[in-house]
């Protein structure tokens, strides 16, 4: 007996917190979503004038944050998940690569889509549960005696109870006694029913996660042709450079066997080369090391690497860290010789002589952001191995931005999600 009158009180609490969320759906988030709709269409419409490129990409995640806003309580109030698949954005990518970047994102589309939906169908369903809850208390009401203010001549109606009299006023009550038990038992599901609504628009379909699909496909793709030109490059540096130097210092060594007795000062000199013999393939084994993972990326980390990489560079280059953890070793080396690709790409190509590195993690987000002073006009996929870097951030559902005007400054921008340790 005590379980039972605890579960009716528990559906009772639910049915009245169901009416006050639903309420709260309804008459607060209402006014933002037709402003956010609104204000949308208004930024879209103002691109080719020049203003929306500014406006577009503001407005856009504002109206991102409102859908997340109302997964999470979707996911919080009754377990109904609704996944979110916007592609990444650079933060510091120009306006004009952020606004087409997320109007070409399929997911900012049923934002839009999902905008009206909620202002109509939504609005209902959010406003059923409260208006389930409050109705029935209009025919208590009546049978208290509210009836007597309306005039004599006059049918009040209540539902589909004429109210004319006290008996009538009854018939409202008993009417009233009957919705409070079915707003019992539904409005906890009415108000579910809308958050299913809003995962039949908001949630991805089939397309997208086909296309989904098909990227990580081809990143895959690439990142195994990339590790097999990675292990043939080791492999043609092993056999020309140390290996051929280690053979011809194993030869020198059997000379010198053989003139150790007869020509002491030859095998000296044998001696010596064998010596500096050694010190090249060992600085050769050392640099190729560098070159597959390198020692102060596994010991310090990602900051520290990338001082140590500016170091080695003929340009003045300034390095800012803030970074207060460590990545996964797979995201530290990718960043790290994306980093060192698109630095590369600046010293051969950019003519500048002076670089900005900027390192840091927000959001769970790794940014990092190049900067060179130089003649600009960079591109991605122009020979200028840029487009390698997208491929190798793209392994990681990361993001390659790039702003380079005629005449400079260039700014490459590059985000990885991912959480430091």
């Amino acid at each position: 007996m005590t379980t039972e009158t605890k579960s009716d009180g528990g559906r009772t609490r639910g049915s009245g917190r169901a009416a006050l969320r639903g309420f709260r759906l309804a008459l607060v988030l209402l006014p933002v979503a037709v402003a956010l709709f609104t204000l949308t269409l208004v930024s879209i419409a103002l691109i080719p004038i020049g203003v929306g490129i500014v406006t577009t990409p503001w407005m856009l995640t504002a109206v991102r944050a409102f859908a997340d806003r109302r997964r999470i309580m979707a996911a919080e109030w009754y377990g109904v998940r609704i996944p979110s698949a916007y592609r990444p954005m650079p933060e510091h990518a120009n306006p004009w690569t952020r606004t087409s970047g997320m109007l070409r994102d399929p997911a900012t589309w049923r934002d839009l889509m999902w905008l009206p939906v909620d202002m109509t169908a939504g609005f209902l369903t959010a406003l059923l549960p409260a208006a389930l809850l409050l109705y029935p208390f209009e025919g208590f009401a009546l049978a208290a005696g509210l009836w007597r203010v309306f005039p004599d001549d006059d049918t009040y109606w209540y539902g589909f109870v004429p109210v004319t009299g006290q008996a009538s006023a009854f018939g409202a009550a008993a009417l009233g006694l009957v919705l409070l038990f079915f707003a019992h038992f539904l409005n906890p599901r009415l108000l579910e029913a809308h958050f299913w609504l809003t995962r039949s628009v908001l949630a991805p379909g089939q397309d997208d996660l086909s296309e989904r699909v098909r990227v990580l496909t081809e990143t895959r793709r690439d990142a195994v042709d990339t590790s097999a030109a990675e292990l043939r490059r080791i492999e043609r540096d092993l056999h020309d450079g140390a290996q051929a130097r280690l053979v011809a210092m194993g030869m020198d060594l059997g000379t010198i066997e053989v003139l150790v007795e007869k020509d002491p000062e030859q095998a000296k000199r044998l001696l010596s080369q064998a010596r500096r013999s050694s010190a090249e393939a060992l600085a050769e084994l050392r640099d190729l090391v560098r070159g597959i993972h390198p020692p102060v990326l596994a010991e310090r980390g990602l900051g520290d690497a990338v001082r140590a990489l500016a170091l080695r560079l003929p340009v003045t280059t300034e390095v800012d860290v803030d970074l207060a953890g460590r990545a996964d070793a797979p995201v530290e080396s990718a960043a790290y010789f994306a980093v060192s690709e698109v630095l590369t790409n600046a010293v051969k190509h950019s003519g500048a002589d002076r670089v900005w590195v900027d390192l840091h993690h927000a959001k769970d987000m790794l940014r990092i952001s190049v900067t060179d002073n130089g003649q600009g006009g960079a591109e991605i996929g122009t020979g200028s191995g840029l487009a390698g870097v997208e491929r190798r951030l793209g392994t990681f559902d990361g993001v390659l931005a790039v702003s380079s005007p005629a005449g400079g400054p260039t700014m490459v921008t590059m985000e990885i999600p991912c959480a430091l340790s």
